[in-house]
Formats: C-alpha cells, structure tokens, sequence
C-alpha cells in the first residue's frame, strides 16, 4: 500500500490546476498565489527571517522584503526534525513560512479568520500535511492560515550563555515565539487577504491545542486572537512535563541544565561564548537528532524540554495563567474517546494507588478486575493528561462567563474498523475538522463517514464564524456550565449527542488525585 502522503499529494496536484494567479500585497511584498476550484492559495510567504546563523535561538526577526512579485505557489519545507527516509516532504532550518486559502473572487465584507497549529509533540508535524489543507474553510467563506514554528531543541532550548546574551529578548521558547510572530503577521496582513483581523480564531491540535492554551494565557500574545479551539491539547498539566528557565530555589532541574547536557553530548564543554557559537555552528540535523515523539515516550525530558516557563512568554501552567486573565476568550474544546495516555504504572495497585480513593479507582478502571495493566494505564493516563484537562479549561472558562463548548470525539472510520483499536485514537479528528477524510481514508468511505465530517467540520465553521458552534441543520449544542457539563458526543452511528458526560465519576477520581 503506497504512504498516505504520497496518495494524497498525488490527488492535490491533480486538482490544483490554476484558474488564475492572483496577486496580494503583504508587508514585505507582493505574493502570487495559485486559484482552483474556487479557492485561492497563497502558500510558504515568510513571516519572519530564516532562524539560521546568528539568528539560531533568537526570537524570530522580521523578514526581509522583497522586490517583484514573489511566487507562492506550493507549500515550503517543514521545519527540522525526525523523518522517515520514505517521506520525501523537504525539512529546512529556513522554514518559518506561513500558507493561506481563501474563496476566489471574495469582495465583499472582511471574512472570518482561522490559524492552525500543528501538533507532533515539540518535535514533528509541519504545514505540509494535506490533510491540514485549508480548502474547505476558504469553500465555507473563512480564510484559513497555516504555519511553521521551530521545533524540538531548535525551538525550546535553554544555556547559560543564550541567557546572557540580548538581555532584553525573551529566552527558551523560541517556538512559541514562532508561533507568536505568525500571528502578529496575520494581524497585519490579513486584511489584504480578505480576512477580519478582530475575528481571528486559533485552533490547534495535541501540542498545538496545548500552544493555543500557553497562548491565551501569555501576555504576549494578548490581543492577537479572540477565539480559541483546543483539540486534545491537554491544560491543567503540560503535555510532555515542563522546567524552568534557570534553577529554581529548590534547586529543580532548569532548561540550562538540560542544555549543558545536549552540549556535553555533542563534545562541547562549559556554558559560555564560545560554547555557544560552537552549537549555533552545528549542522540543524545534529541539534534535533534522536528527538522524535517515539522518544518522548520514553526518554521524556531526559532528551527534550518542550515549553519552558521562563516568567515571559509562559508565565504558568495554562489552567493557572487562564483563571489569572482578566477577560476570557469564548472556547470549543475536546478529545477523543481513545486519546493518549502515556501512564507507566508497573502493576495495577500501583496504577490505583496515585488516586486519594485507590478502591473507588479500581472499580471506575477495573470493574470486573480482569482488565489489562496496559489498557488500564492507557485510560488512566488519557484522562489525567487529556480528558479531564479539556473539562477543567471548559469550567475554568465558564466561570469567567465567557462561553464554553465541549466534545469528545468518538466516531471510527469505516475504512479501519475490525483493526485493534479501542476507539478514536489520538488526532484521528483532524481530518474531520478539515475536511480532509478523503486524504486520511483514500478508500472504503461510506455516507456515515462523510456525515460524520460534515457535522463535526460545520461546528467549527460556525464557531469561527459567529464565537458559537451552533447553526442551521445541526443539533444543537449546549454550552459548558460552571460543573464542565453538557459534553457533544460524536458518536459511532455518525450523530452528535448533547448530555451528561457518562465518565464524569470517573474524571471526578482524576481531577481528585491530580490536585
């Protein structure tokens, strides 16, 4: 069976014969973007200088203007990370570029505004995933922006010399700066696109739900958006475990330190200057190498930090930075039913004992008593770093009276029922947001799928549109209260279901044993 990328470039080239070239003028030059079946694309515009050389662990720099018009016809490299040798997609240090689709021929009143970013961890993913395309945003009359951002050590790295030098920048979370910096360029820019600068929505998925929330609750990121979509993003606990900047009182393993660490590794010594051009001169493959989600898994921040709070950029967790904010941003946010849990308990009495009522936990999770250790972890682990995370963000928003959405995503496709998997596994409801099924599941597509996406996918719309999921021909869906209920169950028969979360107990026990 060939790769699902290659089937799904294949199928894009196909339909991306040009009806015209339009031009836009941004702020650092004109773009030509390509027109096909009613949609305008606009594709790898830099919204900020190559993070390359000097500029390795700088915040991002405005980028150089260019004269002409600039062609902006395909998507750009992903940035660097781990790849398979079978994936021709092109990674680069030079990747910081930003894509757009918006509806062909649009001149009438600015159009709502939807800015993706990707998941994968800190260390995977990029712009260039077709089933991430934004064509079917842009058919329902919103411009859809997508972008790269730094990624592993490249993006989130501290050492003792970074810290030293430009005092007055922030430090660490080059990545979130990134993703910072796109979205002052869409504020700038977007107008020219056709797009409503006050009616931006940043959505994004597993690391990038978990960027949206660092974002709303970062004050330099203030202003930039005024809706929020969390898909599998966590909240109340970061994704991949956090440290600080620098040492803390207690002496807690900082950023620098894992830095020093990386060098040493890399046969560079000490924390200084020189160290420091010593690694900015490394080739980018070197810096990121060995870093993959796989790796996480199991090395955790033996390897890699991911965000770092430095009092800047990431001043808390997400739960506490966003019940600190004055203002609250209206919130669509969900999981799936069979999402990530990465608990590591070595026996099921140890599994049961981190909750403050182990018996209680053992016949929430182990009913019968005949479940599997694995499967038993999987769950525990999925609601602690995912489900009851996504509840506690919907209630925290909810009493800040801004309004609230919840979901959980739990419709299988057809093409891979009767395969072991439990149900809706981690990210499989991003194609369904997009649009993209059909490059997900280039084969075996049945009507219940395809009502599946419309349903899931027109939510979204609408929320982008109006700051509420709820519209014409769809069930209705009511919002949070001040106890995270209702929930909208996406369920296997291809419905949308509003009532009484059925784990609520079970979260109750989680949200009991994280505090």
């Amino acid at each position: 069976m060939r790769p699902w990328w290659l089937l799904a470039s294949a199928s894009l080239l196909i339909a991306a014969a040009p009806d015209a070239a339009p031009v836009v003028v941004t702020d650092a030059g004109q773009v030509r973007g390509t027109a096909s079946d009613g949609v305008e694309a606009f594709l790898a515009i830099p919204y900020a200088a190559p993070p390359v050389g000097a500029l390795r662990w700088r915040p991002p720099q405005p980028a150089t203007r260019w004269s002409g018009v600039r062609e902006a016809g395909a998507i750009g490299p992903d940035c660097i990370q781990a790849r398979e040798a079978s994936d021709p997609r092109p990674i680069a240090e030079d990747c910081l570029t930003a894509n757009v689709w918006r509806p062909a021929g649009h001149r009438g009143a600015a159009l709502p505004v939807v800015v993706w970013i990707h998941g994968g961890a800190y260390v995977a993913g990029g712009s260039s995933d077709p089933q991430t395309r934004g064509e079917a945003f842009a058919h329902d009359g919103i411009v859809a922006v997508t972008f790269n951002y730094r990624l592993g050590r490249l993006g989130f790295f501290g050492f003792p010399a970074l810290s030293a030098e430009h005092p007055e920048e922030a430090k660490g979370n080059y990545g979130l700066l990134d993703q910072i910096a796109a979205l002052q360029w869409v504020k700038r820019n977007i107008a020219a696109f056709g797009g409503d600068p006050r009616r931006v929505t940043v959505m994004g998925e597993s690391a990038g739900g978990e960027s949206v929330l660092l974002l709303a609750g970062s004050p330099l990121a203030r202003g930039l958006f005024a809706r929020a979509i969390v898909q599998s993003g966590g909240g109340a606990a970061p994704l991949l475990g956090r440290r600080l900047l620098h040492e803390d009182a207690a002496g807690g393993v900082s950023a620098e330190k894992a830095g020093l660490a990386f060098a040493a590794s890399a046969g560079i010594e000490g924390g200084d200057a020189a160290s420091l051009a010593r690694l900015r001169a490394l080739p980018a493959s070197r810096i990121n190498d060995g870093l993959s989600m796989i790796s996480l898994v199991f090395d955790g921040l033996a390897r890699f930090t991911g965000p770092i709070e430095d009092g800047r950029v990431v001043t808390a967790d997400a739960d506490r930075a966003l019940a600190a904010r004055r203002d609250a941003l209206p919130l669509l946010i969900g999981t799936t039913d069979a999402d990530l849990g990465l608990n590591r308990a070595m026996t099921k009495d140890e599994a049961f004992a981190a909750f403050a009522d182990p018996a209680a936990a053992r016949a929430a999770y182990d009913p019968g008593g005949q479940g599997a250790l694995p499967a038993i972890n999987t769950l525990i682990g999925a609601d602690r770093s995912m489900t009851e995370p996504a509840r506690r963000i919907a209630r925290i928003t909810a009493e800040r009276n801004a309004p609230a959405w919840r979901y959980r995503f739990g419709y299988v496709a057809t093409p891979i029922r009767g395969k072991p998997v439990p149900g809706a596994e981690h990210a499989s409801d991003v194609a369904y947001a997009f649009g993209t099924i059909r490059v997900a599941y280039p084969n075996g597509l049945t009507p219940e799928d395809i009502e599946t996406q419309r349903l899931f996918h027109s939510y979204l719309a609408q929320f982008i549109k109006t700051g509420d999921p709820n519209g014409t021909g769809l069930p209705g869906w009511p919002r949070v209260g001040k106890d995270g209920e209702p929930l909208m169950d996406f369920t296997r028969d291809a419905k949308a279901v509003a009532g009484p979360d059925p784990w609520r107990a079970r979260l109750d026990l989680t949200a009991g044993a994280r505090q």
